[in-house]
């Protein structure tokens, strides 16, 4: 199988990255002036230094909390009972669990670079397998959007919180539901592409519509079962289905049907990676940080606790592995046939298609290798095994809003 010479650079980077470590390594963002009034958004303060009263962030001009790469103390210290203050960030919680979880966190600093494939950066998107941007201040440039598209095609799983409209903290002319859709609309690569939209709006809403049914890991998962939400001053989302199939929605303001307006949380897949779009930065502020700022404690106290589990969930989705990341996950939806002699590989759905349905094949890494869209009444897809070298792959079959996914053995 042929692929573009530039793709094959950069998923060789991002398996070459993964093959690395096996640890999860999960990086919040610094780099877009992310504080508010009650908030410094990042995990923990090396120093209270920094201001950005009419853009980016500048050493010395302020008291806003400057975070370090590695946050002090070492993660290596925390246990089960750590408390959220032994760092000093107003997401220093939600760091602390994931690290109990098994995860490694980092910060990209204010002075930080956003790139994908640049073997010069240390921080480079490759060497991580989640990328958290909480209510950023500043426009993504062109190659920091090319960066983040690159990222999350190769595997990669993108965390995007915004807040309401008026929110402009840096005075720059822009609120963070304006930078995440000129994102999604001024790439320069495709519109829209994970069927996202932030409405530029300003709500304060206690809201129970949550998608319990089917059973799935974002309302369900293992952090607990998510019953509730409180938007504090936050923004909804629009789903666009036409844009990408897989957009949908888990959390919807309190009197709106389930459908793809008034959405509060949305999650989306693209290339061979993953999305999560949060409409408000007030549930994972735990009201630690910066004492010059009107602390606030969203994360555990609102919303009974919710907000805890339902942040969590969404990280370790995130940082799932194909074969359970989705949540309509079955292992019935297809069968995969191999005949090594005749070189063939079939792909065989259970039904004839009613839709067009889209089939994509990865190695274990999470590199997407091949995809093929399968027309209506089109049941299988004839390969032939000399493309593949012996071992595991993932095929993935997405169908009017389903996912099917199971693993391919190939060898003796």
């Amino acid at each position: 199988m042929k692929l573009k010479n530039t793709l094959v650079v950069l998923l060789i980077l991002f398996a070459h990255s993964f093959a690395k470590s096996q640890v999860t390594k999960i990086l919040f963002d610094a780099t877009k002036s992310e504080m508010s009034g009650n908030a410094d958004w990042v995990i923990d303060a090396g120093t209270y230094n920094i201001g950005c009263n009419t853009g980016p962030s500048i050493i010395g001009t302020g008291n806003e909390a400057n975070p370090f790469r590695f946050p002090v103390p070492a993660q290596s210290g925390i246990t089960t009972s750590t408390l959220e203050t032994y760092w000093t960030g107003g997401l220093s919680h939600w760091a602390i669990d994931c690290v109990n979880k098994g995860y490694q966190v980092e910060t990209l600093p204010y002075n930080g670079l956003i790139t994908f494939g640049n073997l010069s950066n240390v921080q480079d998107l490759s060497n991580y397998k989640i990328f958290i941007v909480c209510e950023p201040n500043i426009i993504f440039s062109s190659s920091e959007k090319t960066a983040l598209l690159n990222f999350v095609q190769s595997g990669g799983s993108l965390f995007m919180i915004s807040d309401h409209s008026s929110s402009d903290r840096n005075n720059d002319g822009t609120d963070s539901p304006q930078i995440w859709d000129d994102f999604f609309t001024n790439n320069g690569v495709v519109s829209n592409p994970f069927g996202i939209t932030f409405d530029n709006l300003s709500f304060s809403n206690a809201s129970t519509n949550v998608k319990s049914t089917p059973i799935n890991p974002i309302i369900n998962g293992s952090a607990g079962n998510v019953t509730q939400v409180l938007w504090s001053s936050g923004t909804s989302i629009t789903i666009d289905s036409t844009a990408n199939s897989t957009a949908k929605g888990f959390v919807w303001k309190s009197t709106s049907l389930q459908g793809n307006q008034n959405v509060l949380v949305a999650t989306a897949l693209y290339g061979a990676g993953k999305v999560a779009a949060f409409g408000d930065s007030s549930p994972p502020d735990d009201g630690t940080g910066d004492n010059n700022d009107v602390l606030y404690d969203g994360y555990t106290t609102d919303a009974a606790g919710n907000h805890q589990k339902l942040l969590m969930n969404l990280t370790i989705w995130l940082a799932s592995s194909l074969t359970g990341l989705e949540d309509h996950l079955t292992t019935n939806g297809m069968t995969i046939l191999t005949n090594n002699e005749q070189h063939i590989l079939q792909i065989l759905l259970s039904n004839e298609l009613t839709t067009a349905s889209t089939i994509y094949i990865y190695d274990i890494t999470g590199r997407k290798l091949t995809s093929k869209t399968m027309k209506v009444g089109e049941k299988e897809w004839n390969m032939n095994t000399a493309d593949f070298t012996n071992g595991i792959y993932i095929v993935q079959v997405l169908n009017n809003g389903l996912t099917f996914t199971k693993k391919m053995f190939l060898g003796n």
